[in-house]
């Protein structure tokens, strides 16, 4: 009998197993449910502490044992198969047009604000940026016009450092409105210029003013958590000084180089919507309680490089990365919005006389990023998918968490 594992030298789960207790007694009173939550899930990912099952081959008598999945959205061996699920219901909501990245980052100043309060930090980013693209793309000297919007929050940067951040991927073009972003009675489609979207400046503006007006809302009703070096926001002309100096510094949105084309989008999603902090397949080594990992400087002309951290700070810079319980990260509006998807999907493609676009999503497969797919539920020695299961016993084992 083999178990099956095909796993990196060296995995977040044992970074925990090795330095989870002494980071929970030194951190103990910063943790959130949540953040010990994933420090529990995750080195009992696909191992007996979870139960599993074992799969008999009919034909050969070959075994397989195979242990369940913790299932956490945050460790990093759980992912392939939410993802696949996710883009097969994406793939549906594809228009046949040029599709824009944008990127809206929230500034340093912010940073502590967000960790103390990221429920309300990160939510409020969504919003804002999302009113920014909504308000400058209904603007009839800008296109006049509701695009397709979908929004993806990442916290990290390269090096683990709290970087909040939403990605963007805008269709290239919208159904009619008018200023205020109502639908015409009767929509047309309105494309825009051939790989310009909107200006990042101007986007910037709205965003910046949108996200620091809904901060000093959330102050003014007492929601936000002040506390230790923050306890000074507390006082409201503290909060306003510190929110005029935010008012004068630009903030960062960018266009990245436009995708082309659906096939191209669904390449991207393949590839960043359900990322966690730091992949396994960056980790190097944990030597006398240090860690070692790769990261991308794009400072240095994106040159990969190695940071060292001590195992304690690293697993603190990981934790600082889960998010509140029931957060949503990926997030959908204009036409992509939950209510009205299918209604307003449907006429942009007659608009557009669009055929089916399967044909553009299936070409996805040809480029450099490659989408997991699932693994075929056969027998790994004769091939066979005459298998049956025979469920295994968890290990019992004492909760310290």
């Amino acid at each position: 009998m083999t178990a099956h594992s095909e796993r990196p030298a060296l995995e977040v789960a044992d970074i925990i197993r090795a330095h989870g207790q002494e980071f929970q007694e030194k951190f103990a009173a910063t943790l959130s449910h949540t953040q010990k939550k994933a420090l529990r899930d995750l080195p009992r990912c696909r191992t007996a502490e979870l139960g599993g099952h074992v799969e008999r081959c009919r034909d050969c008598g070959h075994e397989r044992i195979a242990y369940n999945s913790c299932r956490n959205r945050h460790c990093p061996k759980c992912q392939a198969m939410s993802r696949a699920q996710w883009l097969a219901a994406q793939a549906e909501h594809l228009l046949p047009v040029e599709y824009f990245h944008l990127v809206f980052t929230l500034p340093d100043e912010l940073s502590d604000l967000a960790k103390a309060n990221p429920a309300i930090l990160y939510d409020l980013l969504f919003q804002s940026a999302a009113t920014a693209i909504r308000a400058v793309a209904a603007n009839p000297k800008r296109l006049g016009a509701m695009p397709g919007v979908l929004l993806v929050l990442h916290t990290w940067g390269q090096t683990l450092q709290h970087h909040p951040h939403v990605h963007g991927v805008v269709t290239g073009g919208g159904l009619s409105c008018d200023a205020s972003g109502k639908l015409d009675a009767s929509p047309r489609w309105v494309a825009c210029r051939k790989g310009f979207f909107l200006p990042v400046r101007v986007l910037s503006r709205v965003f910046r003013g949108q996200y620091l007006d809904g901060l000093r809302r959330a102050h003014r009703r007492g929601e936000l958590h002040l506390f230790g070096k923050l306890s000074t926001l507390a006082d409201a002309a503290a909060f306003h000084a510190f929110l005029r100096r935010l008012y004068q510094k630009d903030w960062v949105v960018y266009a990245k180089r436009p995708f082309g084309g659906p096939a191209q989008v669904l390449m991207y999603l393949a590839r960043y919507t359900h990322r966690v902090a730091i992949s396994n397949h960056r980790l190097v080594k944990l030597d006398k309680g240090r860690v070692t990992f790769r990261y991308k400087d794009y400072a240095d002309a994106s040159r990969h490089k190695t940071m060292t951290l001590d195992a304690c700070e690293f697993l603190r810079h990981f934790v600082q990365h889960v998010l509140p319980i029931g957060f949503t990260k990926i997030r959908h509006y204009g036409l992509l919005a939950n209510r009205f998807r299918a209604e307003r999907l449907a006429l942009s493609r007659r608009l557009l006389l669009s055929a089916a676009v399967a044909q553009a999503v299936a070409s996805a497969a040809e480029g450099d990023a490659v989408i997991e797919p699932m693994r075929e539920w056969c027998c790994e020695k004769c091939g066979s998918k005459r298998l049956e299961c025979v469920p295994l016993e968890r290990e019992a084992t004492r909760d310290t968490s």
